[in-house]
Formats: structure tokens, C-alpha cells, sequence
């Protein structure tokens, strides 16, 4: 997670990566919201992932229409490719979110080339495509964590919103935060709460009664656009 605490929560299990992976290519579900000219976009983005709950999320989120940006971890997308390949056919985009969640800033340019590195090609494997954006673990960053990120091609993403659900943040919590966001801003939430599951249908009411669609991150300009058939 990019919060303060550690990275640790329930890995996946066998059923939710099969049964999701299973399904093969899921269809986008149009809502009335989508139907309506986008006024703006935001950018909704979940980091951790692939985990236990990946397939829940990636349910929710299409029954509503929505799409989003999936920071994985690479050690769990090479653990769980399949789940990987389902964000994508989801219509997910996946970026890099470093191998194994360190405090970049506390490493060497080596270590920091390595978690950047790896994570490049464990997604690239799993069949999510070559990662254009990198949000650093907890939000850390420096002159010499740029550097590589520069060296691999990655924009650099926080965030303007937080959710705090990687803090215990109730449901009405995360959908409040949702509604704080702004056109072009991007919301921090996670692959892993429960309570961001539940939140995903208030937080796409929420979007649709202030003209705003759920968009791609741009890696251009690292704000929420349109989004592209690239």
C-alpha cells in the first residue's frame, strides 16, 4: 500500500484467481452515468494488487462501468499471473508498483533499479503490458528514485486524494473521499479493503451526479484524461 503501513494482507487463493481468470474477456457494463457526456474524468487507482480480492474488485468495478489504473506489486503478479491478465481484460491499466513495497528512498540506485526493474518484467509476463506510470511505495520519492523511473520510461504518480482505506477507513469514509475529487484528480485507494469493494457502486453514483467519468491516467501529463484506444 502507499499508506504508512506495511504491504501485508491476505494473498490470493486459488478459486478467486481461477474463477475470475476463468471468465475470460469481461465486458464493460454501460451505465446511465456513462451514457451522459463526461464533463471530466478522475482518475481511480488501486495499489497492491493482485491479492485475494482482486476478482471482487474487478467485479464491482465493471458492474459499474468503471475503469481504473491497478498498481501491482510484482512479486504478486508473477505469483499470480492470471489475475493480472483479468485486470487487463477488465479493462484495467496496470502499472508498476515496485517488486517488493521497500522504502525506495532508504536504497541505493541499484536496489531501486532492481524493484523498478523486475516489476517492468513480471507484469510484462503476465500479460499486462509494459507499465508506462510507477507510484512509489508509500508515496516516496527522490532524486535518484526519479532517475530510474526516467530510465525505464515511467511517469511518476501520487495522488491528490487519499482514501485512508489502507487505514481502516469506513465505506461512507472512502465514498466521501471520492467525492472530494476534482477533473483530472487522482484518488488513492487499494486492491485489498473489503470496505473499498463496497464503496465502488456509491463512489460511481457519486461520480455520475457531478458529470465526472472514471478515466486513464495520462502518462504524458500524470492527470486523469479521456480515455485512448492506446
Amino acid at each position: 500500500m502507499s499508506g504508512v503501513q506495511g504491504s501485508s494482507r491476505p494473498l490470493t487463493t486459488a478459486l478467486a484467481a481461477v474463477a475470475l481468470a476463468a471468465t475470460g474477456t469481461l465486458t464493460l457494463q454501460p451505465t446511465t452515468a456513462q451514457a451522459a457526456t463526461c464533463n471530466g474524468y478522475v482518475g481511480l487507482t488501486f495499489d497492491d494488487g493482485p491479492s485475494g480480492n482482486t476478482a471482487a474488485l474487478l467485479g464491482a468495478l465493471t458492474r459499474n462501468g468503471l475503469r481504473a489504473t491497478m498498481f501491482n506489486e510484482g512479486q504478486y503478479a508473477a505469483a499470480y499471473p492470471a489475475q493480472v491478465r483479468a485486470q487487463v481484460s477488465a479493462g484495467m491499466w496496470v502499472g508498476n508498483h515496485s517488486y517488493t513495497h521497500p522504502h525506495l528512498t532508504t536504497l541505493g540506485q541499484p536496489q531501486i533499479d532492481s524493484e523498478i526493474s523486475r516489476t517492468q518484467a513480471a507484469v510484462a509476463a503476465a500479460g499486462g503490458g509494459t507499465p508506462k506510470l510507477f507510484r512509489p511505495p508509500y508515496g516516496e520519492t527522490n532524486s535518484t528514485v526519479k532517475a530510474v523511473e526516467a530510465k525505464y520510461g515511467l511517469t511518476e504518480i501520487l495522488w491528490n486524494v487519499d482514501s485512508q482505506d489502507w487505514n481502516g477507513a469506513t465505506t461512507d469514509a472512502i465514498v466521501a473521499a471520492a467525492g472530494r475529487l476534482a477533473n483530472g484528480q487522482v484518488i488513492l485507494m487499494h486492491d485489498w479493503p473489503a470496505n473499498t469493494v463496497a464503496a465502488i457502486p456509491r463512489i460511481a453514483q457519486g461520480l455520475a451526479a457531478r458529470g465526472l467519468c472514471a478515466g486513464m491516467i495520462s502518462p504524458q501529463t500524470g492527470r486523469a484524461v479521456a480515455p485512448t484506444a492506446a
